[in-house]
């Protein structure tokens, strides 16, 4: 039966998202930070979903619990796709915000074509490894200016047209209605308790059976 549900992430922001979207279930939600130092996972993948998978696979096989994790990023028509998958050290390890955006705003000088969307894999795995897939993406528009104080990474010059702001100027409720992640995590939602159910049969087929002590009684322990 399953108990426990880990998210991976430290990301307060993140976490409360997925609380408030699992409070649903009668399950105990944890983040990393409630666990000891565990080993980082190298994102490493081709593709979101490869990252998103790798991240919740390898934690919950570390933990021996199932856990959630998403990869997301900013998808640039006119630059074949990137940032993509190294949208958060588009401009280096350890890049900043402000030197991601710098440098994609350097290589859209002078393109006239400024579509993008952000995509979002969540995956949620077993410690054996089956695992389940939502994705979502949000449609959108690069801007030259800076606008709005509010979100993060390139929020400030993605520009979403049905309320003619950037992502920097809604609000975390419109925001979550309309953004990559909401989406999905709104699929989520909608299959919680299946999920749920699926989640109690995999423990459950995958759990390896615990051995009978009888077993060994018998067994020569000598070295020979």
């Amino acid at each position: 039966m399953l108990n426990m549900l880990v998210i991976a992430t430290t990301n307060q922001n993140k976490l409360k998202e997925f609380k408030e979207i699992l409070k649903d279930l009668d399950i105990e939600i944890r983040s990393l930070a409630d666990f000891g130092p565990i080993p980082e996972v190298i994102e490493d993948g081709e593709t979101f979903d490869d990252n998103a998978y790798k991240k919740a696979w390898q934690t919950a096989k570390v933990l021996g619990l199932p856990t959630i994790a998403d990869d997301s990023g900013l998808v640039v028509d006119a630059l074949d796709g990137a940032p993509g998958v190294y949208s958060a050290r588009y401009s280096g390890e350890n890049a900043t915000d402000e030197e991601n955006v710098t440098k994609l705003l350097s290589e859209l000088k002078g393109v006239k074509n400024r579509k993008a969307h952000f995509q979002c894999v969540l995956s949620i795995a077993v410690p054996s490894g089956p695992a389940l897939t939502y994705e979502a993406s949000c449609e959108g528009t690069i801007i030259d200016d800076k606008r709005g104080d509010n979100g993060f990474g390139y929020d400030p010059i993605f520009y979403f047209e049905e309320f003619d702001k950037t992502f920097a100027q809604l609000s975390m409720e419109e925001k979550n209605k309309v953004s990559h992640r909401g989406k999905a995590l709104a699929q989520v939602k909608a299959e919680v308790h299946q999920i749920k159910k699926w989640l109690d049969q995999r423990l459950f087929e995958e759990k390896p059976p615990k051995p009978d002590h009888a077993e060994f009684i018998n067994n020569d322990w000598s070295e020979k």
